[in-house]
């Protein structure tokens, strides 16, 4: 006589073993001796198991519970049974509605397991949080899924820094390429936290988890390679950022499934290698590949990339694309953008106003350079001082804005006749730092070391 209990226990065991083909192969022998009752409730656990594969088990899903509710019809009411159908639900029409029983502490782990992914899967992020289930009720080897789902449903609610510790727990719980995506996630998240040495643990976790033998390797480690670009180009290695996205390029290349985010990294890392005209080939290729909701990421890459090729009316046409899009979070620096555009187009009152809008906005680095060069025009060197000053504070040392910043603020000190000599030194000299010898810049700002070293010397005999 075939126990339901014993054969999911042993089918579980398999599964912590990532052994699909034993789980399947226990549940069918058992079936095939199973009384029709019996054998209703382990199509219930077949598709529990069918759940597993996603998208890809949507029709097995389907044919193991008619089978379940064919042999018997009273399963329709049993809590198993509801969470499946709601899970099939909102993989299949993204709608569903959760009976609140399955929810409680009351209703079986496996079926509260089931619940949860349906209400994650249909966008009720803050209803699958409150769902209770300790990851220990669950089997082995559904515990890196709940935290999965779990890190889902916080990431969706925009607590980032709450997801990505959940995909950390879910790496725990996870083997092999498994424990490799959900590392990856977590990286991903912590990239946007700006948390670059955690970010650099958990890519150094992943890695090793590929070892070629799994089929579905290739386009994680694509992705792998891709978020390792990302981090190099924030620490400011855009040379080995290069390497890195050209390898998940080529991987992506090779499956024939060529992404957007690929694409637009690409643009990303020869716009900080100062090579605009590749730069902008990549971010064509990246609108090409988007999809609705990425296209203006897209457009606002390809404005600024216009504009560095200083083609400001063709930069302003894609700037608008990205600005139009309602929900695009970064509508105050696209607004910068669209600023400078009208600035180098000699529209400085529509730039001004547009610049002050996006300082408002939050965008202080791009509003106050454009600003800052409004005020130039116009010989208003206080108060273009006072731009500069302001974008050396709040730029990220070393970065070309911040450069700029302290190249613009020697200028003016310079034009002001050096009244504080000792600012102007230290912006020169930071700026020289970083100012190549074949720039324009380099010889200018020697100079204006060298005079504000003069007054400052002069102060210092006065004194004594």
């Amino acid at each position: 006589m075939i126990d339901v209990d014993t054969t999911w226990q042993q089918v579980s065991e398999a599964l912590a073993g990532d052994d699909y083909d034993a789980a399947f192969g226990i549940l069918d022998a058992a079936m095939r001796e199973a009384d029709p009752r019996t054998r209703a409730r382990l199509a219930l656990y077949q598709a529990s198991l069918h759940a597993l594969y996603g998208e890809a088990g949507v029709t097995d899903m389907q044919r193991s519970l008619a089978a379940a509710r064919g042999l018997d019809a009273s399963l329709a009411a049993d809590p198993l049974y509801l969470a499946l159908h709601a899970e099939l639900q909102a993989r299949t029409t993204g709608i569903v509605s959760v009976p609140a029983d399955l929810l409680t502490e009351e209703a079986p782990p496996l079926a509260r397991y089931h619940a949860l992914g349906a209400l994650a899967l249909s966008g009720q992020a803050s209803g699958a949080l409150d769902v209770f289930l300790p990851v220990t009720d669950v089997p082995e080897h559904l515990r890196w899924r709940l935290r999965s789902w779990q890190a889902d449903s916080h990431e969706a609610n925009g607590q980032t820094q709450e997801a990505a510790h959940l995909y950390g727990e879910a790496a725990h719980h996870a083997r092999g390429l498994n424990r490799a995506v959900m590392l990856q996630e977590q990286a991903a998240l912590l990239l946007q936290l700006g948390q670059l040495d955690a970010v650099r643990q958990a890519l150094n976790a992943a890695r090793p988890e590929y070892t070629g033998r799994d089929p579905d390797e290739g386009l994680n480690l694509a992705t792998w390679h891709y978020l390792n670009a990302q981090a190099l180009l924030q620490q400011g290695n855009p040379e080995d950022a290069l390497r890195e996205i050209e390898e998940a390029a080529r991987l992506e290349r090779h499956h024939g499934d060529m992404s957007y985010g690929v694409a637009l990294v690409r643009g990303q890392v020869f716009s900080h290698l100062g090579r605009p005209e590749e730069a902008l080939r990549a971010f064509e290729e990246s609108l090409a590949l988007a999809t609705e909701p990425d296209r203006p990421y897209a457009q606002h890459e390809l404005g600024v990339a216009l504009l560095d090729l200083d083609r400001p009316l063709e930069a302003r046409e894609r700037l608008e694309a990205a600005a139009g899009e309602a929900d695009y979070p970064y509508q105050p620096e696209v607004l910068a953008d669209i600023a400078e555009c009208d600035y180098r187009l000699g529209r400085l009152a529509e730039a001004q106003l547009e610049a002050e809008q996006a300082l408002a906005g939050g965008a202080v680095v791009p509003a106050s350079l454009v600003l800052g060069s409004i005020a130039m025009d116009y010989y208003h060197l206080d108060e273009a001082l006072d731009h500069y000053e302001r974008v050396v504070r709040e730029s990220a040392p070393d970065t070309r804005d911040w450069v700029t910043g302290h190249q613009m603020a020697a200028d003016i000190m310079a034009q002001q006749g050096f009244r504080d000599p000792a600012a102007a030194y230290a912006h020169a000299q930071q700026a020289l730092e970083h100012t190549p010898e074949s720039d324009d810049w380099h010889g200018t700002l020697q100079e204006y070391v060298r005079k504000a070293e003069a007054l400052l010397g002069q102060g210092s005999r006065t004194l004594n």
